[in-house]
């Protein structure tokens, strides 16, 4: 019997959590459940910054996706921002930010399928060189609503697929509906990466590797919506989980 793969997945830290009010973990279970129904064995990875922790992780595992949660440091993007836009920029995770940018660099080095969501599609491309714009609805004329918190598991809006793409062979479709839950975006792009979905104000809503750099991972999808709260109702994001976990295919034995 073939082992199920395991995924590495990246959570969000709370100043204050529910059992003695520290530091703590935070994942909603959306993501391990997504990555379960595909056929995977989700594993948190802790947000802590260490290089050997992260690189003996990413050996250990199949896949790694990066998920939601807090804004990425304006610093690592962007030299200075107006007083207007800095206001707009959430409370930041630094010690998330630097434990991903690791694990980016480590997954490419030893060439792991990769699938990011949101804030992951936003921290690859920022780890790649891209940089973000910072609020939507300031930098973005005729922007559609994109922070639609009242929906999260509802489709909101359509996205374009590029033909061709990972995404397009997947879905066998060209538009896609898709929910919508962030104020940030994919801005300039990074030199390794491509378009594959855009809404319909121009806003990145996925990304893959450009050629010849597709050729340094095995895969890998970014996306800006979130599937994992709507694969239980839309088969459709449920084949893209399991894209993803057929494209991690387990290289050792024995458990980690």
């Amino acid at each position: 019997m073939k082992s199920r793969p395991l995924v590495l997945t990246t959570p969000c830290s709370e100043r204050k959590g529910a059992e003695f009010s520290d530091r703590s973990l935070s994942l909603s279970d959306r993501y391990p459940r997504a990555i379960v129904a595909a056929g995977g064995i989700p594993w948190v990875l802790p947000c802590l910054p260490s290089e050997n922790m992260v690189t003996e992780a990413v050996r250990r595992c199949d896949g790694v996706m990066l998920t939601g949660g807090d804004d990425v440091q304006p610093k690592l993007y962007a030299n200075h921002l107006p007083p207007k836009l800095r206001r707009t920029v959430g409370p930041a995770d630094p010690a998330r930010d630097l434990s991903e940018l690791r694990l980016i660099r480590e997954l490419f080095r030893q060439r792991k399928p990769l699938l990011a969501i949101c804030r992951g599609q936003q921290m690859l491309n920022v780890a790649l060189g891209g940089a973000l714009i910072v609020d939507i609805a300031r930098q973005v004329p005729g922007a559609l609503d994109h922070s639609r918190l009242d929906r999260k598991d509802k489709i909101v809006h359509k996205v374009a697929l590029t033909p061709g793409s990972i995404l397009n062979k997947i879905t066998g479709k060209l538009t896609l509906g898709v929910n919508s839950s962030h104020h940030q975006a994919v801005g300039r792009l990074a030199g390794r990466l491509r378009v594959t979905a855009i809404s319909p104000d121009g806003v990145v809503e996925g990304l893959e590797l450009a050629e010849p750099a597709a050729r340094l991972l095995p895969w890998l999808v970014a996306v800006q919506f979130h599937p994992e709260r709507l694969f239980e109702k839309h088969d459709v994001f449920l084949e893209l989980f399991r894209s993803f976990t057929l494209a991690c295919k387990p290289k050792r034995k024995g458990s980690i």
